[in-house]
């Protein structure tokens, strides 16, 4: 595993300020038994967040034709969807929602070519309700296939999410499996398929980056 390099920053100030907080405890408060445990958090706080913020290594088992997970996480829903900002047509959907505990750190779903990419500001409802998919801050990016099929897809910032990373630009050649972005802290990915994908997950399913395959296209 590595830690992605959009975090540095966010992971260094995440120890600076656990640090200077460890030498105010220690110089101001005399009461050795709440010290410790609160210097204890602090540490687990900065391990937390170190891997929070890591990219593991993954075997990808995604193609051109099999979609595989673009974030750990659970799937929340599966169903219908109109696809207003690209596709403009219906579509199956798969949300996986990534929760405090979950490494954020997203790959690409299929072999293909970046047709769509764009950011999008917005709210920052918690990342599981439903309108979060329309009004919370995201970036949408679609690819197609050789075979030209379209997969697209979310990344949803959450209650707590401030930024969204996304590596994709029009014309980009991407592989199934390959470091997309990442989202810091609690977020969603929505997966637009073809209606006549076949969709290989359940509602409830604990899926893993790269390695669960969503759908056959």
């Amino acid at each position: 595993m590595r830690l992605d390099k959009n975090t540095y920053g966010t992971v260094l100030l995440v120890y600076v300020l656990s640090v200077v907080l460890a030498i105010l405890l220690f110089l101001f408060v005399q009461t050795a038994w709440l010290v410790w445990p609160l210097a204890a958090l602090l540490l687990c706080f900065c391990l937390w967040q170190t891997y929070f913020h890591m990219v593991p290594d993954r075997t990808g088992a995604g193609s051109s034709s099999l979609v595989s997970s673009v974030a750990d996480g659970k799937v929340v829903r599966i169903g219908k969807a109109f696809e207003t900002c690209y596709l403009c047509r219906e579509c199956q959907v798969v949300s996986v929602y990534m929760d405090f505990w979950d490494m954020h750190a997203n790959f690409w779903p299929v072999t293909g070519s970046v047709s769509y990419t764009m950011y999008h500001p917005g709210e920052h409802f918690l990342a599981f309700k439903p309108k979060a998919s329309e009004e919370n801050e995201h970036t949408c990016t679609c690819i197609r296939t050789p075979d030209g099929k379209d997969v697209f897809f979310k990344q949803l910032a959450g209650g707590f999410a401030r930024r969204i990373v996304c590596y994709a630009r029009e014309g980009l050649d991407v592989t199934a499996g390959e470091q997309c972005g990442i989202i810091k802290f609690g977020s969603r990915i929505d997966i637009y398929l073809p209606l006549d994908a076949e969709i290989l997950v359940e509602k409830g399913q604990y899926v893993r980056a790269c390695e669960t395959i969503i759908a056959r296209l």
